[in-house]
């Protein structure tokens, strides 16, 4: 596991489209995406931010999914080096991120471009919703960026798998930010086993309003310890954005959470902890 590391270090990890459209040079990047639905191919193609590249969240941001690692595991250094190289990205570029405006996708996309060394990636607040709302234009083309240079360094972020999580949450604190009623076990829409990780407490994700730091701050630092799980690391992918984007340290993430977890055949709880 990596050492924890200062939201300082990656500055702010939002722009806003009043900045963005002023920001030139920038690599921008649509990963618009929708948990088990159709891929956003035609939507992209119907209109996206001038010069944006097109990354598929499932295949070109997480790896392949296998009998165990979850519904969405850390993909291979090799070939997310291959996309993002494809996408025109050097190792000094300022990459923008963005999906519809809930922040998960570009939340996640961004984790994994900090995971991966990329510094200067930022989450375009309130996604292409803010961009077209400012009064912004799209474009349809489909650009053919310059082949970047781009070295992956892998663990630049601090990433929990199921034996450290089940020790964080024995020792330290372990916050599953699923609804209330998953992680009681009461119900389980997507994985195959209902529960949560022994020793794990429940702070919902919910519609955290990622542009209120001065919230963010009020919510998050009272666990200053404390490591991140959810469904698939996705939702935990995103609280890890909103704590960052409170002016605290990037905590660490269970990024198989709990599709990994199941997968690993680990005790399950129920209920309330005590």
């Amino acid at each position: 596991m990596s050492p924890t590391i200062d939201s300082a270090s990656g500055g702010t990890p939002f722009i806003s489209a009043d900045t963005a459209v002023e920001q030139h040079g920038s690599v921008r990047l649509d990963v618009r995406w929708t948990l088990g639905g159709p891929s956003r191919e035609a939507d992209y193609a119907a209109g996206h931010l001038p010069g944006a590249v097109r990354l598929d969240f499932d295949r070109d941001v997480c790896g392949p999914v296998g009998p165990v690692g979850g519904r969405h595991p850390l993909p291979e250094p090799e070939a997310l080096q291959a996309v993002l190289r494809a996408a025109g990205i050097d190792d000094d570029s300022r990459v923008l991120v963005y999906d519809d405006g809930d922040g998960m996708a570009a939340a996640r996309t961004w984790w994994t471009l900090r995971w991966a060394g990329v510094d200067r990636a930022q989450v375009l607040q309130g996604g292409i919703k803010a961009w077209t709302g400012a009064g912004f234009p799209l474009e349809t083309q489909t650009p053919q960026p310059k082949p970047g240079t781009v070295t992956v360094r892998p663990g630049q972020l601090p990433v929990l798998d199921a034996e450290a999580a089940a020790d964080w949450a024995r020792t330290r604190e372990l916050i599953d930010v699923r609804a209330p009623e998953r992680y009681r076990g009461e119900m389980e829409p997507v994985d195959p086993v209902a529960g949560h990780v022994p020793g794990a407490i429940n702070l919902f994700l919910g519609e955290d309003d990622l542009a209120d730091a001065p919230r963010l701050h009020e919510r998050y630092a009272p666990h200053p310890e404390a490591a991140y799980y959810c469904g698939s690391g996705v939702g935990a992918a995103r609280t890890a954005l909103a704590v960052t984007a409170a002016g605290l340290p990037t905590p660490p993430v269970y990024i198989g959470s709990w599709s990994d977890w199941v997968s690993r055949g680990r005790d399950v709880a129920t209920g309330e902890e005590r």
